[in-house]
Formats: C-alpha cells, sequence, structure tokens
C-alpha cells in the first residue's frame, strides 16, 4: 500500500528551484532511503514533504490525499514526522520538557504515558528527565530528537542526516534504532550520506543528483551497483587505488630485475 507519493516535484527556495520534476513513492511500513552528495537536494525534498518548503510544480500525496495545500502542523496531524538535520532540541529545557513538546497534537496530556512507551527503545532518556538537553552528548540529543519526534505518534518518520558528526558505535546505535523502528511497523524516509549504512537497513533507495533522481530501485541493487559504489560507497576508488599501487610496485620490480 503506497504511504507517500511525489508526482513531478519541483521544489526550492523563491524560485529557484533545488528538486526538478522528482518522483518518489513510500509504502506502508518500508525503510526508504535518499543519498547524495551535500547539496543534492535532499533536504530540500524532506522540507517540501513536511511542508517547511512550498513546492513550485508537482503533486505530494499522502495516503492518497493531496497535501500540497495543507501547513506543516496539518501535516503533522495526518501523521508526517520530520526530525531535521543538526538534532535542534531545546537545548535549555529538560528532556521531560523536550518530550512533552513533542505530544502537543493531544495538548501534552498524558504525555508521560505516552513517553514510557519509548523508554525500552531510549533508555537514557528514561535515567534522565531532569537533565538540561544541553547538556547531552551529540548522540543522545540526537535520540532526544527522534523520541520527541515519535511522541507525536507519527504514520511516517522523516529522519535528516541522523547520523551526523556521531562515533561509529552511536552510528551505529542509531541504524539500530531505525532498524527496530520498521519492526514496530513505522514508515521511515531516511536522509543519509552514510550510504553505506543507510541502503544496508533501508528496503529501497532513491540517488538524486542535482535535484533529480538518476537511479532507484531495491537496497540490495543499489548497493551492488558499480555507479553507486564508485561515488558513494567508496570501492570502486579503493579498486582503482589499490590497481594503481600493485602496476606501480611490478613496475618497480621489473625494473629492479632488469638492472
Amino acid at each position: 500500500m503506497t504511504m507517500l507519493e511525489l508526482k513531478g516535484l519541483s521544489a526550492g527556495y523563491g524560485t529557484d528551484a533545488v528538486l526538478h520534476d522528482v518522483d518518489v513513492e513510500l509504502d506502508k511500513g518500508e525503510i526508504v532511503t535518499l543519498i547524495g552528495a551535500n547539496g543534492a537536494g535532499k533536504s530540500t525534498l524532506v522540507s517540501a514533504i513536511s511542508g517547511l518548503l512550498r513546492p513550485i510544480s508537482g503533486e505530494i500525496c499522502f495516503e492518497g490525499q493531496s497535501i500540497r495545500e495543507l501547513s506543516t502542523q496539518q501535516r503533522l496531524r495526518l501523521g508526517i514526522c520530520h526530525v531535521p538535520e543538526g538534532r535542534q532540541v531545546f537545548a535549555g529545557m529538560s528532556v521531560a520538557e523536550n518530550l512533552r513538546l513533542g505530544a502537543f497534537l493531544n495538548g501534552g496530556t498524558d504525555w508521560l504515558m505516552q513517553a514510557r512507551k519509548l523508554f525500552p527503545s531510549f533508555p537514557v532518556l528514561e535515567q534522565q528527565l531532569s537533565t538540561i538537553a544541553g547538556n547531552f552528548s551529540g548522540g543522545q540529543q540526537q535520540m532526544l530528537a527522534i523520541a520527541r519526534g515519535l511522541m507525536s505518534q507519527p504514520k511516517l518518520l522523516m529522519l535528516d542526516e541522523p547520523s551526523l558528526g556521531l562515533s561509529p558505535l552511536l552510528v551505529r546505535e542509531i541504524f539500530r534504532l531505525i532498524r527496530s523502528l520498521r519492526e514496530q511497523g513505522l514508515t521511515v524516509l531516511l536522509v543519509e550520506q552514510n550510504a553505506r549504512q543507510a541502503l544496508q537497513v533501508a528496503d529501497r533507495g532513491y540517488v538524486i543528483e542535482n535535484g533529480r533522481v538518476v537511479l532507484s530501485g531495491p537496497a540490495s541493487d543499489l548497493i551492488r551497483s558499480p555507479a553507486v559504489s564508485e561515488r558513494y560507497l567508496g570501492v570502486g576508488r579503493r579498486n582503482a587505488d589499490r590497481s594503481q599501487a600493485t602496476a606501480q610496485l611490478a613496475g618497480r620490480l621489473s625494473r629492479c630485475l632488469a638492472q
């Protein structure tokens, strides 16, 4: 069942388009990842879905309904949650206050009951509800940002660069969490520069270059694609460097033997 569909979407800032005629689909219960270089248009796409940017042209449908003219708050009420790049927690507020703000759709009532459902996935938050969010590490703040988003009980969770700036250990923890959210039935749209990790956790992926979708398909196919490996996984470049080094060594050995 299709949950989200973008058809011919062009969007940007003012009259300057960043995205050009983009088609993207997400089915209910799957993880779809957007990969591409900085400035490719990934964050612009997510912002257009959440209503932070108004499309220049094209259509955005959620559960069969056009949402192009809806406000960000109206889209949130439909079940679309956007966790932006850079975590953006309320640094001067406590963990509890951040979580309560995430539950504002129901007026913040029974927020603790909702938070308790999340604590098995976010044990660090349960232990430090009174801690000021700004005192958290980057990884803890990212966990808080995701948990705050989940407090709205979304149907679609959009994560923009959740592993940015985190240690390898915390990156693995973030991706473990994303996988567990899908297992709980949540649909996830994942924007990631860590293409290898994103494709390993995703069902499908879209490669965006210069605001256009240039490649899409099952994540297992994309991770094996020579084009994706060369440009985003670094495999082709490492192999080329290794081949060049081997050739140089062979050349030096040949010269030595000829002397």
